[in-house]
């Protein structure tokens, strides 16, 4: 085998419309919806950036502009915080992003599945491994979740999925994963079925937003069939990549919360506020005041 490249480029689809969360989404990218203080997108791009990647491809849509305008500087917003002398306020407007790190923005032209949004970022990833980071999927990590799938990717140089245990009631969700016998992670993959009915799941190992994939998934996605609705689904893509490479699904260590559904995200927005630096201990005193009450 070659040298193993190491992966600089992340890949973030954020062309979809959010219509679970209409009407806050009507006008505003779901993808900038805040957990405490920071939107999504802010921490997707930030775990990508903890795993060492430098280059941060976003392929948007119609409506998106404030996740571009989100990593651009604000030099009136800058000055402003300058001159009232906020310094506090100033050094997280200009760390929002390192200065190491690029933006590419490309557009997805028609929504037609998170295969062909993928498939959008080839231009600009050209013949390396990238990631694949759906900022729905908000993992609380240490280390991050993708910097473990990096690590992995380093020693075994081929694709690797991001899976957790779900429960068998809910696989139906998830596309599964099916695995050699009973391995330990990472498990060499053998076939994926996608939101199979409990019954006949091959496992309960759910496929998560992270992905780290090898350039060759690009063929299998440009040639590949589409499905329902004329969409590119990138298991599918994953699929075909299964007959020439292995692919591993890495069961990462952390907590994930599924900010692309209404309990998902007010989970999040309770166990980050719990956490906060600034308001973690007055938050915790007023659930605790809340309970108490409740009891009364």
């Amino acid at each position: 085998m070659s040298a193993i490249k190491p992966v600089r480029k992340a890949v973030f689809p954020v062309a979809g419309m959010g219509t679970r969360f209409l009407p806050t989404t009507k006008a505003s990218p779901k993808e900038m919806m805040p957990i405490v203080d920071k939107p999504l997108i802010q921490y997707a791009v930030e775990e990508a950036v903890a795993a060492g990647m430098t280059e941060m491809i976003f392929i948007t849509g119609r409506g998106k502009r404030a996740i571009e305008d989100h990593f651009d500087k604000a030099f009136e917003l800058e000055h402003e915080l300058a001159q009232r002398g906020d310094k506090q306020l100033l050094k997280i407007v200009q760390s929002i992003i390192p200065k190491n790190v690029h933006c590419t923005y490309v557009r997805q032209p028609q929504a037609l599945g998170l295969g062909h949004a993928v498939l959008c970022a080839r231009p600009v990833v050209g013949d390396e491994p990238f990631a694949v980071v759906l900022a729905d999927d908000l993992i609380d990590a240490k280390p991050a979740a993708l910097q473990q799938m990096a690590e992995v990717f380093a020693r075994r140089g081929r694709s690797v999925i991001a899976v957790q245990n779900v429960a068998r009631s809910e696989t139906k969700r998830y596309g599964i994963v099916r695995i050699e016998g009973r391995s330990k992670s990472p498990h060499r993959i053998t076939g994926m079925v996608e939101k199979p009915e409990p019954s006949a799941a091959p496992s309960t190992l759910g496929v998560v937003g992270r992905y780290i994939l090898t350039p060759r998934v690009f063929h299998h996605l440009q040639h590949g069939k589409p499905g329902a609705g004329g969409e590119i689904q990138l298991t599918d893509g994953i699929a075909g990549l299964l007959n020439e490479e292995d692919v591993f699904a890495h069961e990462f260590e952390g907590v994930r919360y599924d900010c692309g559904s209404k309990i998902g995200y007010l989970q999040a927005n309770v166990q980050f506020a719990l956490k906060h630096p600034e308001v973690g201990t007055e938050f915790r005193n007023y659930l605790r005041s809340q309970r108490a009450r409740a009891k009364t």
